[in-house]
């Protein structure tokens, strides 16, 4: 009876002609007569120890002794596959970190796939993200797994979403769904305003994100209590930049603790989506608190002469000033001046100036006022206007852009500011070329100019002082009618020509 212990018989194989075998005959006898959980020692593999594979080579090869590989005694054989394919084990996080920082954003969506280590190392280089789960913020996940953002975006998750909705609403400041179930549209509806998470779960948010992210310095939130930010300003030492949406006095108690802030965007009232009120009592103790404000944007905000004179006492390194579709008191144009370091002005979307600014004796003047930026307001009102110039008085630059009523009259108004250095009107089709001639020649260092879609001022109409303005400009950028730019582009194309032997009648 045979033995258990005879070996295996080998598959006999044809030599070549010189006596040796076939690197193909040597496979076959080894995967044979060796067990197969051996079989790793016949592949050639480099060593982690800097050790070196040295198989025996076909020419060295004898009948009776087949070419198997050896290797070096300083050689460790490593059986696990996963631990000769993945180098990276060998690398600290930190050095992963900075070798995943040199490759392309395009890259990243699937690096973070290979395995989980990636994927943890991966989120480290995210500073900056928009949050739409809340769910994500409030169960933690955002900031195991993003833990060094500094710049978080909270507005559109603070909207919850309807089951079902095909209605999307596009707002400059938001985008949410709307119930598909809405009936009728009525003037009073706000639908952003029914749909916002409660106070209290975006407070307990903030409260996560401030836990896991203490180095933020950039956040947007919409709908939190003061309770939410007063977590935010302890824990978020470095924050500097803050945009909250559906603000109101109660909340400025919470941002008033962030000594730290220096760019600060309220927006208390949007029309259609919510509303909110901040009034001089809030802005006063944002005054208080904030000293150290560069910038402030002010959107639907109510207020009057005491709480701009508030910010300008205690912001006195405040330079840039906007303010968005107020609905501030009359005779606030009063209390600018008291900005002393205020260097830019923005008035956007504004459906009044100030109707009653008061005499010009109690106005004043910015000093360090260097640009006035006017956009989509309404400035039929001239004595506001007219108010306005002369508060402003020493800029240096205007800029004017689809603003109604703003006529020739109302263009003179800017004649209070002799040094214009630079003058952009845009959508402005009220103004006149007898009217910015008017202006323009009064303006001795006037340097640069562009007019575009204004349909009053024409070419033809252009005196020679005003030629010879354009001449000393450093600038000059002339589109005031759209329709005389394409009769311009189409002039050496023949297309007017042909078009009555094109299109006659047959």
């Amino acid at each position: 009876m045979a033995s258990l212990q005879e070996e295996a018989p080998t598959i006999p194989t044809k030599r070549k002609e010189n006596g040796v075998d076939t690197w193909s005959d040597l496979w076959l006898k080894t995967t044979v007569t060796q067990p197969l959980k051996h079989g790793v020692t016949a592949v050639q593999a480099p060593s982690l120890s800097g050790g070196t594979v040295s198989p025996r080579t076909p020419s060295t090869a004898t009948a009776s002794e087949p070419a198997t590989p050896t290797f070096t005694d300083a050689q460790t054989l490593i059986s696990n596959p996963a631990d000769i394919v993945d180098r990276t084990r060998l690398l600290n996080d930190e050095i992963l970190l900075k070798v995943l920082s040199f490759l392309p954003d395009s890259q990243r969506k699937s690096n973070r796939l290979v395995c989980k280590r990636w994927l943890n190392v991966q989120g480290r280089l995210f500073g900056s993200l928009r949050i739409l789960d809340w769910e994500f913020l409030e169960s933690g996940r955002l900031t195991s797994r993003f833990p060094d953002l500094n710049d978080v975006d909270l507005i559109n998750g603070c909207v919850v979403t309807p089951v079902g909705s095909s209605i999307c609403l596009h707002h400059r400041f938001i985008s949410a769904h709307l119930d598909s179930g809405v009936s009728a549209f009525s003037p009073s509806w706000r639908p952003c305003e029914d749909n916002l998470l409660p106070a209290d779960v975006v407070d307990r948010g903030l409260r996560v994100l401030a836990n896991g992210c203490p180095n933020l310095r950039r956040l947007a939130v919409l709908g939190a209590s003061e309770l939410g930010m007063i977590s935010v300003a302890e824990e978020c030492p470095t924050l500097q930049e803050l945009e909250l949406h559906r603000c109101n006095d109660n909340v400025l108690l919470g941002i008033a603790a962030c000594s730290n802030l220096q760019i600060l965007k309220l927006v208390g009232n949007v029309y259609g989506l919510y509303g909110s009120i901040v009034s001089d009592v809030g802005l006063t103790i944002l005054a208080q608190g904030c000293r150290r404000l560069l910038k402030l944007d002010l959107t639907g905000c109510e207020g009057s002469f005491d709480g701009i004179k508030a910010i300008g006492h205690c912001c006195q390194m405040l330079e840039e000033l906007t303010v968005c579709d107020h609905r501030m008191d009359d005779g606030w144009l009063a209390a600018l001046p008291f900005c002393e370091n205020l260097k830019t002005l923005r008035l956007m979307s504004c459906k009044r100036i100030d109707s009653v600014p008061g005499p010009d004796e109690y106005l004043g003047r910015c000093s360090a006022l260097e640009t006035l930026h006017l956009e989509r307001c309404q400035l039929r009102d001239k004595n506001g206007v007219r108010a306005l110039f002369k508060v402003c008085e020493t800029v240096t630059e205007i800029v004017v852009q689809d603003c109604w009523g703003w006529d020739d009259e109302g263009f003179s108004c800017s004649l209070y500011c002799r040094g214009v250095k630079l003058l952009y009107l845009e959508g402005c089709s009220l103004v006149t070329t007898e009217g910015l001639e008017s202006v323009l020649l009064t303006w001795n260092e006037i340097e640069q100019l562009k007019i575009e879609s204004c349909r009053k001022i024409n070419d033809g109409e252009i005196s020679p002082e005003l030629s010879n303005l354009f001449c000393g400009l450093k600038e000059l950028r002339w589109r005031p009618d759209s329709k005389s730019i394409l009769a311009a582009g189409l002039m050496e194309t023949g297309i007017g020509e042909k078009g009555r032997k094109f299109f006659s009648k047959s």
